[in-house]
């Protein structure tokens, strides 16, 4: 009963979930810090299926504030 648009969007979703959790977090300085590769294929392909800038879900992801 659910509309194939939604589906897209729902499964589009859930994809992009599933891409995050498999992305490679580098822990730095003792665990204090991390760091993403800009070249992880995890990181583009979640923020390609949500459509958010690569660079600020990169950044984001690292920084508390």
């Amino acid at each position: 009963g659910v509309k194939e648009s939604h589906q897209t969007s729902i499964f589009r979703i859930i994809a992009a979930i599933l891409h995050l959790g498999n992305l490679d977090i580098q822990a730095e300085r003792d665990g204090e810090a991390c760091s993403i590769s800009s070249t992880d294929e995890h990181l583009n392909t979640f923020c390609g299926l949500l459509g958010v800038e690569h660079g600020q879900m990169q950044h984001w992801l690292c920084h508390r504030k």
